[in-house]
């Protein structure tokens, strides 16, 4: 294997969650850093004994809104006089 992705997605208590495309590995860190130094063992133990990629790539996934719409203003009902 030449590449190992890992989708890194903000957790929500903090600090950051990492999970490997293709591969069962699953890891997270208090900081970026920490993120880095746990992504690392956690492919080194899950290829143990066999070949571990040569590259590690970290693909952080960040969502944020930062526009919407304004809700259309809402109609008064009028009342029809006979």
């Amino acid at each position: 294997m030449r590449e190992l992705i890992f989708n890194v997605t903000p957790d929500q208590e903090g600090g950051y969650c990492a999970v490997a495309v293709g591969e069962d590995i699953y890891t997270q860190g208090e900081t970026w850093d920490d993120l880095r130094h746990m992504v690392l063992d956690a492919t080194k133990g899950y290829f143990f004994g066999s070949t571990p990629p040569n590259t590690i790539r970290l693909h952080m996934h960040i969502e944020k809104v930062i526009a919407s719409s304004p809700q259309p203003p809402k109609r008064l009902k009028t009342s029809s006089s006979p």
